[in-house]
């Protein structure tokens, strides 16, 4: 049993049966079918209602609507039949339910396209970790962002951020061991500057934070760096190990004095705003794929409304935008802002809108489902078929 396939079918039916219903599915578009065949049949019915086909009309439906939608789609799509285009007006119940059929594909269209632009995001952030690039990382978190806000328009509601009220259940990333060494290298020899500089702390304290060290120890110690910095107080190997102490890194074993020896003892030389930079580069491609799975574990959530499911994924993006936020500063640029999707003026956007609020709501004289006509066309000159763009 496939919900998502007879939606799709009952709405081609209904269209078929009723071409006056593609008015109330101006908002639906053919990349919102699942199955290429229906992509292309759909099309072709906007095509042929577009060319004015004497269907469109009143009066009976003649077979015409039927074979010439079949022959138009089969320019772009092979396999297609007047027997299934018949098998697709069988599967209607009432074509005047099409606007609630149309809403049923455009919510499996916007898991389906959630669901994608999370895979990209994830994939280029491991990509990105593996070259030591976030570039291409924040590029598509643009992307997923500016598709998710159009996705809320086209749905009818407004984007905005909520925490969902379960965090979803996401499959740890697996980091490279060669990756991951090299991280946590860089953290050491950054706390080890810190320490041995004055007046380092100064250069990354404004923008680097605790959460952006891979090795939480690592994050603990900069956090006890960080104090002594806020209160004003010296800071070298002694004080640091006292501020440890005091949050408790040693009575609960958080800290081992082998290893604070490690840390403390390292070279002391180096860029201490360079180093901060690689760990923060480091920081967005883990956050990036953190969030991508996340918002990947919330679009295959099938039992999740559209709505929801949007705002839960905007949500889900606030902590890499807080990074992005951070790492703008610490190059001295203006944070960017993801590219907003406004609705093209050459479309129809408060159609859409409007047709996404009153989606459930039948037409209020619907037309008998017997409204085909086996019979023969009417004789009115129709346009020749176009292949549609």
């Amino acid at each position: 049993m496939n919900p998502l396939l007879d939606a799709e079918q009952a709405v081609l039916g209904a269209v078929l049966l009723d071409p006056g219903q593609l008015a109330q599915l101006e908002w639906l578009a053919p990349d919102h079918f699942y199955r290429p065949v229906h992509q292309a049949l759909f099309a072709a019915l906007r095509q042929l209602r577009s060319d004015g086909h004497p269907a469109a009309g009143e009066g009976p439906v003649p077979l015409s609507w039927v074979t010439d939608a079949v022959n138009e789609a089969g320019r772009h799509v092979r396999g297609l039949t007047a027997s299934y285009a018949h098998t697709l007006v069988s599967a209607c119940p009432r074509p005047a339910h099409a606007p609630v059929y149309g809403r049923m594909v455009l919510e499996g269209a916007i898991h389906r396209t959630v669901t994608q632009h999370a895979i990209r995001l994830h994939q280029e952030a491991r990509t990105g970790a593996l070259r030591g690039e976030v570039e291409g990382t924040l590029h598509y978190a643009d992307v997923l962002t500016g598709v998710l806000t159009d996705l809320a328009r086209r749905w009818g509601t407004e984007p905005r951020p909520v925490a969902p009220a379960t965090p979803p259940a996401t499959i740890p990333s697996v980091v490279p061991p060669t990756q991951a060494d090299q991280g946590a290298e860089d953290e050491a020899f950054l706390l080890a500057v810190l320490v041995e500089r004055p007046g380092a702390m100064g250069e990354v304290v404004d923008w680097l934070r605790p959460g952006d060290f891979a090795d939480p120890v690592h994050g603990q110690l900069y956090r006890c760096l960080g104090a002594l910095h806020h209160r004003g107080e010296p800071i070298d190997r002694i004080t640091l190990l006292w501020e440890a102490q005091r949050r408790g890194l040693l009575a609960d074993r958080t800290l081992s004095r082998d290893r604070f020896a490690v840390i403390c003892d390292g070279v002391g030389a180096g860029d201490a705003e360079w180093l901060g930079k690689q760990v923060m580069r480091s920081s967005i491609t883990r956050t990036a794929a953190a969030s991508a799975r996340a918002v990947r574990a919330l679009a295959e959530d099938e039992t999740l409304a559209p709505g929801r499911l949007i705002n839960h994924a905007l949500h889900s993006l606030g902590p890499l935008a807080d990074v992005r936020t951070r790492w703008e500063t610490a190059h001295g640029r203006p944070a960017s802002r993801a590219p907003s999707s406004a609705p093209s003026p050459s479309g129809p956007p408060a159609a859409r809108v409007h047709a996404a609020l009153t989606r459930s709501a039948p037409l209020a004289a619907p037309s008998p489902p017997d409204r085909l006509s086996l019979g023969p066309a009417p004789t009115a000159a129709r346009p020749s078929s176009r292949i549609h763009s």
